[in-house]
């Protein structure tokens, strides 16, 4: 669900314009927080204060981005909207780590965490090009929520096309530390989980009746010691030569 719900905003934003996908966008973050919320471990005293925060500096955002009073105060919405994403990032990689095993619930965690880092260093874009008069890259590129989301998933994952380049320091530094923590996070954290995770194991079958011990015999006389493997091989290369009878001793009156 979470998953489904990250594609359907960055599809969103990278095909759909208009001044409502910001909203839009900022609705679709806040569900997922709830989600990531929802499913955190915290006690439901803290979910409920984080929850309650969540939606009053929410709604606070969004009043300064449909009424855009000053470009700073776009800014501090855009800013609003990279914490909400830094915290759920947080939270969801915080589960992944309390999980006993490595299962596909947990790989699907660990993408959707990826793609909301690369939402939220683009939101985080957007504010400084608004406290930058609205120029952010160079050559007079424009910058908006679908060339802030392309630069940022092309620098997450380090492709580095160059047709789009930040043109102050400020979003070097910042598309610097994005390309680390991309690499960071795809290095540790999801190749860790791809490599630790195993599917179903099938169930250990109980050794069969007179197969098992310690001079014990199956089928045709074959020993049945090892695993079932085994003694198919055993079976298939045939009987086991005969022992030879140890030596006794006579009884008294008998001769030797």
């Amino acid at each position: 669900m979470l998953l489904l719900l990250l594609i359907a905003t960055y599809l969103m934003s990278a095909f759909v314009t208009g001044p409502w996908i910001p909203i839009a966008q900022l609705v679709l973050f806040i569900g997922t927080g709830l989600l990531a919320l929802r499913s955190s471990r915290l006690p439901r005293r803290n979910v409920r204060l984080l929850a309650g925060a969540v939606m009053a500096g929410s709604a606070v955002a969004a009043g300064l981005g449909i009424t855009k009073p000053s470009a700073g105060a776009v800014a501090a919405a855009s800013l609003w909207t990279g914490a909400l994403l830094l915290v759920t990032v947080t939270l969801i990689v915080r589960r992944i780590l309390s999980f006993a095993t490595v299962t596909g619930q947990s790989i699907l965690g660990a993408i959707s965490a990826y793609l909301i880092v690369g939402l939220m260093f683009a939101a985080f874009y957007a504010a400084i090009a608004q406290l930058h008069g609205g120029h952010f890259f160079a050559d007079g590129q424009p910058g908006n929520s679908e060339t802030f989301q392309y630069f940022s998933f092309t620098t997450l994952t380090t492709l580095g096309y160059g047709d789009f380049t930040a043109a102050g320091n400020d979003g070097r530094a910042l598309a610097v530390m994005e390309a680390l923590t991309g690499q960071i996070f795809l290095a540790t954290l999801v190749a860790r989980l791809v490599a630790a995770f195993r599917g179903p194991r099938a169930p250990v079958s109980e050794p069969e009746p007179g197969l098992a011990g310690d001079g014990g015999t199956g089928d045709g006389g074959t020993a049945g010691t090892g695993s079932r493997p085994q003694r198919a091989a055993q079976r298939r290369a045939g009987p086991r030569p005969a022992r030879r009878p140890r030596w006794r001793r006579p009884p008294p009156g008998r001769p030797s």
